[in-house]
């Protein structure tokens, strides 16, 4: 059957939903609603709105559920809308017109990060390209959290414009991003447990570090200014929380650390944190300060 479904999974989100079904009102031909045992007003919002809705059992994030979901459209085209999210009128727009004359099986879509209150630009935010919509049957989710789907056919990226991006409110407290670190790390570490990675003292550096690098220099969290700054810091005492879970596990075994070691380990961080910090210094600058910038980080480096 020709037409759009528009597939939501929910877990309490009375607060989120009336907002993303109001962004789809003009471009869903049906709403499938799959709600994984909500505690509020979560069903009795979706069934208000006309929304087919179907229950799963709770899994702690959605991977789970979304095959489940999508298997109850019964339209030609499918759009995966999270309940934290909304469709701008420009890309519900594009997204009709893509229905009607399709130039590929499946599409991957920008989304705008609003975290504390404010859209992020840099830190690893944006584009934060998502498969979202897809022909029924072309795309399949893996049950691992985070992961890729599977996929099959041609796959587009729409252009990363503001006005035809998901609009995602991701993070409003601290609060709140401190109880989905606590359930997501709980899970990454079963995971990473499964996967026989045995825990060594280096990963509460190693690992945190490399976080923070990839969101404040590398993803240039630095221009998303204290937002960026803070995000990374948490990002990265996330990562520090999943591999302390990971220790939890091993029952907190004993492992020996030298001073050499340690201090080995903190003095490879320094230099890592002082080439980016150089490298910053250097995008900052004009062409002729930059030359001698790169000339005294050559010598640090041949120094080291």
């Amino acid at each position: 059957m020709d037409g759009i479904s528009v597939v939501i999974n929910t877990f309490n989100e009375e607060k989120n939903l009336p907002r993303a079904l109001a962004s789809i009102k003009d471009l869903a031909d049906e709403v499938i609603v799959c709600d994984m045992e909500s505690s509020d007003t979560t069903v009795a919002i979706a069934e208000a709105a006309g929304a087919r809705v179907y229950t799963h059992k709770r899994a702690g994030y959605v991977e789970p559920a979304r095959n489940f979901a999508i298997s109850k459209a019964t339209r030609a085209w499918v759009l995966l809308l999270d309940a934290d999210e909304e469709i701008p009128i420009k890309l519900a727009e594009k997204l009709k017109e893509l229905s009607d004359k399709p130039t590929a099986d499946y599409y991957r879509i920008s989304r705008k990060n609003i975290i504390f209150g404010n859209w992020i630009k840099h830190t690893r935010f944006w584009p934060d390209y998502n498969i979202r919509f897809f022909k029924k049957g072309y795309v399949l989710w893996n049950e691992v959290i985070h992961s890729v789907p599977i996929t099959k056919g041609k796959g587009v990226d729409l252009a990363d414009k503001e006005n035809t991006a998901i609009l995602h409110y991701n993070y409003n407290s601290i609060d709140q991003y401190l109880d989905r670190m606590n359930r997501y790390t709980d899970i990454q570490a079963k995971l990473l447990i499964r996967s026989k990675h045995k825990f060594l003292w280096k990963d509460l550096i190693e690992k945190p570090t490399a976080e923070f690098v990839s969101r404040y220099f590398a993803g240039e969290g630095y221009k998303d200014g204290l937002h960026g700054l803070a995000i990374s810091l948490l990002q990265a005492f996330s990562e520090t929380i999943l591999y302390m879970k990971v220790w939890q596990e091993e029952k907190f075994l004993e492992q020996s650390i030298s001073s050499e070691e340690i201090t080995m380990e903190l003095t490879k961080t320094k230099k890592e944190l002082d080439w980016w910090l150089t490298d910053i210094a250097i995008k900052s600058k004009d062409t002729f300060s930059s030359f001698f910038l790169r000339l005294l980080r050559k010598l640090k480096n041949k120094n080291v």
